[in-house]
């Protein structure tokens, strides 16, 4: 007898490099493929995990041959995020210039995840940063 089970959580470790940030998209769309309302969650899941690869990248003071660890998991109808990094730095959001052509990724996280924040890794070196999400309403 076959059994309709969701999926437990997702890890997967990824170069340390902006070219993964595809990647890593296309693991969480292949995740959430696997929930029944996967659907629901994709657009802004793909937009929040991309600024948070690309953060991890960009801003991170870990070696470059250090992997970035994503996690992905259904908890109470939210879907949390995480994008781990060796990196001792933590994100931080502020207002960017009109002229600046960059640093409104977390402006972003901030605004469409329901929480986010940043947490010193417990048993090692380095920290993650973490976004849940609510599901999209269907009209």
């Amino acid at each position: 007898m076959l059994s309709s089970r969701r999926p437990r959580a997702f890890v997967a470790h990824l170069d340390s490099c902006i070219e993964s940030t595809p990647l890593a998209r296309y693991l969480l769309r292949a995740y959430l493929s696997g929930l029944p309302s996967g659907d629901r969650y994709a657009d802004t899941a793909e937009l929040l995990l991309g600024e948070l690869f690309a953060n991890a990248v960009q801003h991170s003071d870990a070696p470059d041959d250090r992997h970035i660890e994503i996690r992905f998991a259904l908890i109470n109808s939210r879907l949390r995020l995480e994008v781990h990094d060796a990196g001792s730095g933590r994100p931080s959001l502020h207002t960017p210039a009109p002229s600046d052509e960059r640093g409104r990724g977390l402006l972003l996280v901030n605004e469409l995840a329901e929480r986010w924040g940043c947490t010193p890794r417990p048993c090692g070196i380095g920290k993650f940063t973490w976004a849940h999400i609510a599901p999209a309403t269907t009209i």
